[in-house]
Parts: structure tokens; sequence; C-alpha cells
């Protein structure tokens, strides 16, 4: 049996990757797909297991060559999610798990539609923007970008399967693997 697609998405700072990692510990016979990018690592990043950091050339040449299942230019950096590894990943009967912004979901599920989509929201904007500052990762502009930004992608929770806020952080990690748990135990058709 083909492996299903979970596509985990959300504004900027609400946590994705920190539940991602802790549903991956919980939820077996997940496999993360790691995205490339154009932007420079954060301090502790690493390669091949945070993202792939690729130069905006390499990067236009693989978009060119239909390397994507998804791509976006995201806060002036470009992100995509390279389609060969989750191919061969279903093929072998594996879940595959996405962690990707707004943008690249909204792809994904156009070419995807059977994909399950869950969105992480922040427990408010205000929150949302404390996190970000938090992080001291990025300079102001850059937050006020991300501010800006999620405002228009929480018009998008429609979009999406699923809705799990992340106000507690165990709660929103056993709602997250409740929904993987029930999309395994789903009849669908053959």
């Amino acid at each position: 049996m083909a492996g299903l697609l979970f596509v985990i998405s959300g504004p900027s700072g609400v946590g994705k990757s920190t539940l991602r990692k802790e549903v991956m510990n919980r939820c077996s016979g997940l496999k993360y797909s790691v995205s490339c990018t154009t932007r420079p690592p954060r301090p502790g990043e690493v390669e091949g297991v945070d993202y792939y950091f690729v130069t905006p050339e390499a990067f236009e040449e693989m978009k060119e060559r239909g390397e994507f299942i998804e791509w976006a230019k995201v806060h002036g950096n470009y992100y995509g999610t390279p389609r060969r590894p989750i191919e061969e990943w279903w093929r072998e009967g594996f879940d595959v798990i996405l962690e990707i912004d707004v943008q690249g979901a909204l792809q994904v599920k156009k070419s995807c539609p059977e994909g399950i989509f869950i969105f992480i929201a922040p427990p408010s904007l205000r929150a949302l923007e404390e996190r970000l500052r938090k992080r001291n990762t990025d300079p102001e502009d850059e937050i006020l970008l991300r501010m800006t930004n999620a405002n228009l992608e929480m018009a998008h929770i429609k979009d999406y399967n699923y809705l799990v806020v992340n106000d507690d952080f165990e709660e929103a990690v056993q709602r997250l693997c409740a929904i993987i748990i029930a999309e395994r135990c789903r009849i669908r058709e053959r």
C-alpha cells in the first residue's frame, strides 16, 4: 500500500519544526522530507537535517528540471521540497510528513489532493510576534514581514483538513499524533 502524505504548515514562528520533531519521535513509520532553501543557515542548523542549503542558481536549475513537488519564494528566499525521496518512500509504503509554508502547501494540494493538510496556528497573532522576537534570529524588518505574511496565511485555514492551535505544546503534539493515527485507520477507496 502506498504511504500517506501529511502536510504541516502555518505561519513562521508557530512551532512547526518543534512539533514535527516530537511527533516523529512518537509516531513510527514517518519519513520527513528535508526541503531546499536559498537562505543562509541559522545557528545550529545542519545541512541535510534541517535544510539543504543551495545557491539561488542551483535552486533555479532544480526548479527548471522539475525536481520539486512544490516551491515558493518566502520572506525573500526560495524554499522547495524535492520530489524524488517522497516518491521512493511512498513506493516503500512509508508515510511522508512535509513541514512547509502555506504557499507550498497550497501547491502540494493541487498536485496531491489526497494529502492530509494540517494548519498549525498560534493562540493569537500577539503570541506569534512574541515567539518571533524571543527567537532572536531575525532583524526587525524581517519580523514585521513575517507578521504581515502571518495575517495573510491565517486566511487559508479553510483550505486545510485539520487545525491545531499550538498554545499548549503537549496538547498540540497529542492532537497531531491523533490525526496521524486516525488517518492511518481510515478506510480508503482503492
